[in-house]
């Protein structure tokens, strides 16, 4: 059973990213904050949940939540400032979204540069202990999903329909065959460790 909040009397915003494990795409974040009230069976950490009850539940939280925001940190920027600052850059742009102010936040994670004048709680595997968080992580995970589905209609050959821009055996060989697009994040490991025994010339 997911917790309601951390602090009861304060405003509280739940923040997640995703995308941080991507080659290719920018990292996603989104913040939420719930009524203190909320309750939902299904709401869990994303990554335990089905596509299709994601996206329903990304319905409930946008219609029922208090505020909720989504920030984005492109691939040209995760290249400048590394992707861990870019996931923390990606969370502060979605708290900047946030139309109700929150007093504080509850971000995913055990690392986090302090956004101004808010504190905050890292939680570790948080999108499986608190709703707002769960929320953050569904919202980020289903609009990150939105955008490479996009990208694969330019780019179909990457697979990003299914893989997301994660590092997949199909992914590498795609990249190693057909070469990097503007998308892909040049200061990762594109084709990884074992090129050579995985793309024999």
């Amino acid at each position: 059973m997911l917790l309601p909040w951390l602090n009861e009397e304060l405003i509280e915003a739940g923040c997640d990213e995703a995308g941080r494990g991507c080659l290719a795409g920018a990292v996603y974040a989104a913040a939420v904050i719930l009524p203190k009230d909320f309750e939902n069976e299904l709401l869990n950490d994303s990554k335990q949940l089905s596509e299709k009850q994601r996206y329903a539940l990304r319905e409930v939280i946008e219609r029922e939540a208090i505020a909720w925001a989504v920030g984005i940190v492109s691939p040209e920027e995760i290249d400048k400032i590394n992707i861990l600052n870019a996931s923390f850059l990606a969370m502060h742009r979605a708290v900047d979204g946030l139309k109700t102010r929150p007093q504080h936040l509850l971000i995913d994670g055990n690392r986090f540069r302090k956004y101004p004048d808010i504190p905050h709680t890292t939680v570790v595997k948080g999108d499986g202990k608190y709703l707002s968080i769960a929320a953050a992580s569904i919202l980020a995970k289903t609009y990150r999903d939105d955008y490479m589905n996009g990208l694969h209609q330019e780019f179909p050959c990457y697979g990003w329909d299914h893989n997301k821009g994660y590092p997949t055996k199909k992914h590498r060989a795609a990249i190693a065959e057909n070469g990097v697009t503007p998308y892909h994040r040049m200061t990762f490991n594109l084709l990884g460790d074992g090129q050579l025994e995985l793309f024999p010339k």
